[in-house]
């Protein structure tokens, strides 16, 4: 029997897509928001045509959950592209002072040409956009130096859109995360519900943290999972490494396990891994 795909498009992000597309009209510069460890399978297909000539700034958050050799490979690669991304780490606040000067710098030509028209300078505005669970709402916590929106590591938490003064200079507009209304690439789909960037209805735990063993075996990353768990995860697949620490902690509950295996990958307890590695430059 074949597994089901991965898929999630809850009413309320088809609704803030809408309201998104209404609302860009009013902005200046665009926020893309990544997960670092997964920066492929956190873009959104639509952004390029969200973002038309307005200013952007991709802001790589969860810095502090990759190694930093990772995030050197990514700032290497994405400056030969011709970005400058910005690391950060919402939760910490690592890089939330030069992302604010990101902010100014892509949106001052705004301001330049209002001048040139005799018109006096305002607020940059600002929109956040990107995939759930990304860090959104805990960036513009930090921006604004106290909390004014929900912030929690669970996807669907921010459901309505919502405009934020940061300063005299930025106003943002918090947007619920927003995914494709089909996800046709189930890699990235699985990645996703590795790092919790997706609703819990749209996996299972087992066949998930069972595909995270096998990738971080594929990346000669496996033994994090060893020296954590006890058991010598080269030697055998993932489902068989769910199964054994099942038997070995929770009375052969591969449910609990694979959600134990899951939750210290999110919290940092298995250390800073990253699941997506920039191309090898030829």
């Amino acid at each position: 029997m074949s597994t089901p795909p991965i898929q999630w498009y809850p009413g309320h992000i088809a609704k803030a897509e809408r309201l998104l597309t209404d609302q860009l009209k009013k902005v200046d510069v665009v926020l893309e928001v990544r997960d670092a460890r997964i920066p492929f399978a956190t873009h959104h297909p639509n952004v390029g045509q969200w973002i038309g000539t307005k200013g952007r700034v991709l802001v790589m958050n969860r810095m502090d959950m990759i190694p930093d050799e990772t995030r050197q490979q990514w700032q290497a690669w994405l400056k030969e592209n011709d970005i400058s991304p910005q690391f950060t780490d919402g939760h910490g606040g690592r890089g939330i002072k030069e992302l604010a000067g990101a902010i100014k710098q892509a949106g001052a030509a705004i301001n330049r040409r209002r001048k040139e028209r005799g018109m006096l300078p305002r607020p940059i505005r600002c929109v956040v956009i990107g995939f759930p669970n990304v860090g959104k709402s805990a960036i513009i916590n930090r921006l604004l130096g106290k909390r004014v929106v929900d912030s929690a590591r669970r996807a669907g938490v921010t459901r309505a859109l919502r405009w934020v003064r940061i300063s005299d200079q930025i106003e943002l507009l918090d947007a619920p995360g927003v995914l494709p209304n089909k996800l046709d690439d189930q890699d990235a789909a699985i990645k996703l519900a590795i790092c919790d960037d997706i609703g819990e209805a749209a996996y299972d735990h087992q066949r998930i943290a069972a595909h995270f063993i096998d990738l971080l075996k594929t990346q000669h990353q496996e033994q994090p999972l060893t020296d954590r768990y006890e058991i010598n995860a080269s030697d055998i697949t993932g489902e068989d490494f769910v199964q054994d620490l099942a038997d070995l902690k929770f009375h052969g509950s591969k449910d609990r396990s694979a959600k134990l295996i899951l939750n210290d990958f999110r919290v940092g307890k298995l250390g800073a891994i990253a699941l997506e590695l920039p191309p090898a430059t030829p």
